[in-house]
């Protein structure tokens, strides 16, 4: 009888996670295109301006939004409303507690800490577990073995896929996260990543949040009403299609296990809602070349870069159309991936990569 052992032990403890150690591509020296030191100094400048200026208009967005939801409740005019303080919640948060995370979204840095840990709550993600396993994500990303944050795995698993469009796995780990750290227990796995120093932190956090959740559901039964679960907790669920949408284009379908990002990152033009949601994340690409270039400057980054970068996808659609006959491709065969294409002007990728990245690419 032949057994089927997959290739990508996805594991931060298993053979995978060994073989990036002992290859090198754990903790590697990442391709970057040349820029100028004066013009990198200026796009790294913080200034507390613009991401005071979008949290202002994102949380008053959500009490005035969640208010006139509130208000409406019993009716079907209720519905558009919490249908916006969901995007809001449950994927404008993704984004904030990303750059918040990294600590460049404001100058100053208790605003950025704020901010970070009321994203965390909403997204449902420890702020002290997500803060190290980013931090991760960027020293090896789509590194098997060494990423902690890879959404789609080879081959892809499409029913988790269109769950996580509604934020029902995401949640559902997160609330086993959530009771496992507030009972005292750090996973093996998390160990790998945040410092011991911190773990008791992650566990009072844990349990701060439980009581939140608990104080909620005990006033949505004592007022008979599903309002306050609907204005917290839930959104996490009916709010989450536009993080998972625009999460997926940042590496869906590339290459893993290299490391230059021009080839496991995708950049997308989008609309200006979704860039404001976003904060600019759609520059992709730009933000692992350069984690520490605040939101607000990676379109100057970008256009800095470009000619060094494979051309963004025009638009969502676009990304989508490339990216699910890539995710179909890898059913029948997992080492299939994009190989993206740089203009004549870009330096060539690393010639160690030529020969494996060329025959699955094709």
């Amino acid at each position: 009888m032949t057994t089927n052992v997959p290739k990508r032990d996805y594991s931060l403890l298993g053979q995978s996670a060994r073989t990036a150690v002992e290859t090198g591509l754990a903790a590697a020296q990442w391709y970057h295109t040349d820029v100028p030191r004066k013009d990198m100094k200026a796009l790294m400048q913080r200034s507390d301006m613009p991401a005071i200026r979008d949290t202002v208009i994102w949380l008053g967005s959500m009490v005035i939004l969640g208010g006139l939801g509130a208000y409406c409740w019993g009716s079907w005019l209720a519905v558009p409303f919490f249908l916006a303080y969901g995007v809001l919640y449950g994927s404008a948060s993704d984004s904030r507690w990303h750059e918040c995370g990294h600590g460049t979204a404001f100058k100053t840095r208790w605003m950025n800490d704020v901010v970070y840990e009321i994203a965390c709550f909403m997204i449902m993600r420890n702020p002290v577990t997500w803060r190290w396993s980013h931090t991760r994500h960027h020293t090896d990303t789509v590194i098997v073995g060494r990423d902690p944050e890879i959404a789609v795995m080879r081959p892809p698993d499409l029913f988790r896929l269109v769950l996580n469009a509604f934020g029902l796995l995401d949640a559902y780990h997160a609330m086993i996260d959530m009771l496992r750290n507030a009972a005292g227990i750090i996973s093996a796995e998390e160990k790998t990543f945040v410092p011991e120093s911190e773990q008791s932190r992650a566990i009072r956090i844990a349990r701060i949040w439980l009581v939140i959740y608990l104080a909620t559901i005990a006033t949505a039964l004592i007022m008979g009403s599903w309002l306050p679960l609907v204005l917290i907790g839930l959104p996490r669920l009916y709010g989450a299609w536009h993080h998972v949408m625009t999460g997926l284009l940042q590496h869906g379908g590339l290459a893993d296990n290299v490391i230059d990002h021009r080839l496991n990152s995708r950049s997308v033009y989008m609309n200006p809602i979704s860039r404001f949601i976003y904060w600019n994340m759609n520059y992709h690409v730009e933000h692992h070349m350069f984690p520490m270039v605040p939101y607000h400057a990676l379109p100057r980054l970008h256009a800095m870069i470009k000619h060094d970068l494979p051309a963004p996808n025009p638009s969502m659609w676009s990304g989508y159309r490339e990216m699910i006959p890539a995710f179909l491709r890898q059913l029948r065969n997992e080492d299939y991936f994009l190989k993206r294409e740089l203009p004549d002007s870009a330096r060539p990728y690393r010639e160690e990569f030529h020969a494996e990245l060329a025959p699955a690419a094709q």
